[in-house]
């Protein structure tokens, strides 16, 4: 029997199996089996040739990197092409992208890689079409764009959703507060700091054992659910921000575009006319949590054309220092910052000084 025939005879147990306190404990095996046997076709054992497919591997360039995915013909090239006048072969047809198409978008000083992807199809989690490609490439990317058909942005909104999540990758989450760890022996001890109502110590044996894994410290710190403890076990989710873009904003009623703005997460526009471009962009910077900061030289005004950008949270001065050369820490004696970081301008601070947007430094060096 295939990998794929064992996911779908999983997945039809699952599906005809109550859910309910008696079951949760099944339910929790058969979720990771069915995680188990998805980490085999995401990433088979080598059998000693080929990678990805020709176009799939693009080097990264820029400070971030966005994944356009979504089903075919729903007008991700045309998006491309707009955005950063990179060429894509556009067609009103399924498949005219056949490999990773990237280009580059100067927003706000920052150079930002923009892949457009191979539309994916229903069932590329099991291996239909190119889906192991392309969501292998979507897996490292830092903002993902989900480009959805307006006319029916649920149906294909969930549809994809599972596809990504089929391969390990959880939009728009954060990773559960769960802390595990594999010991050589004395038997499972599990803590909880909240109350939990999903799992309890059993099923968190079954799931273990289920795994082999018989000798374990857990403390769980949320009221994680058996996907979650499975997602930490397996190990390799990738926990990425996602907007989703409502194309084709020409073809509906004002009345519908209020209902479409409910939807979180979502910025409507229409490729082909341009519009609504500026919201998404600004969403763009948002979700990727960028900073800005200018450098100052001795004696001269701050150079606000080329601005250092940094991720939020890894933003420090040494990270500053680090971003413009390697040297730059060794010889760091402080730093005179202006800007929302501090309280007085400018305020003398030392490497350990978190940046924020758009603040101007200005580094001194040890004499």
């Amino acid at each position: 029997m295939s990998v794929v025939e064992k996911i779908k005879e999983i997945e039809t147990e699952m599906a005809r199996t109550q859910k309910n306190k008696a079951t949760s404990n099944h339910l929790g095996i058969l979720k990771a089996k069915l995680a188990k046997l998805r980490r085999e076709l995401i990433a088979p054992k080598s059998s000693g040739g080929g990678g990805e497919g020709a176009g799939f591997d693009v080097a990264k360039t820029g400070v971030a990197r966005v994944g356009f995915v979504g089903f075919p013909s729903v007008g991700k090239s045309t998006l491309m092409s707009k955005l950063t006048g990179t060429h894509s072969e556009v067609g009103a047809y399924e498949f005219t992208t056949l490999t990773t198409v990237p280009g580059v978008v100067q927003y706000k000083g920052a150079k930002i890689q923009i892949l457009d992807l191979p539309g994916i199809i229903e069932g590329a989690k099991d291996g239909k079409g190119r889906g192991r490609q392309v969501i292998a490439v979507a897996r490292t990317c830092s903002l993902i764009f989900l480009v959805l058909d307006v006319l029916k942005p649920l149906t294909d909104k969930g549809l994809i959703e599972r596809e990504l999540e089929g391969f390990g990758i959880r939009l728009n989450k954060q990773p559960p507060n769960i802390y595990f760890k594999k010991k050589e022996k004395g038997g499972i001890n599990m803590t909880n700091t909240v109350p939990l109502t999903n799992l309890d110590f059993d099923g968190v044996k079954a799931i273990l054992s289920e795994y082999k894994i018989h000798n374990a410290d857990i403390s769980i710190r949320c009221d994680a659910t058996a996907d979650d403890l499975i997602d930490v076990i397996e190990g390799n989710r990738v926990y990425v921000p996602a907007i989703y873009v409502l194309n084709k904003i020409d073809q509906v009623s004002i009345e519908e575009l209020d209902l479409i703005y409910k939807i979180p997460h979502a910025v409507p526009i229409s490729a082909h006319h341009e519009w609504n471009f500026d919201e998404l962009l600004d969403k763009m910077w948002q979700y990727l949590s960028l900073v800005r900061v200018y450098t100052k030289p001795k004696g001269q005004l701050p150079d606000y054309g080329t601005p250092v950008v940094l991720k939020r949270g890894q933003s420090s001065m040494e990270d500053f220092c680090n971003n413009i050369h390697k040297g730059i820490v060794r010889q760091f004696r402080y730093a005179l910052v202006w800007g929302s970081s501090v309280k007085h301008n400018p305020q003398k601070v030392g490497k350990d000084h978190y940046l924020a947007d758009e603040d101007v430094v200005q580094i001194v060096k040890k004499v």
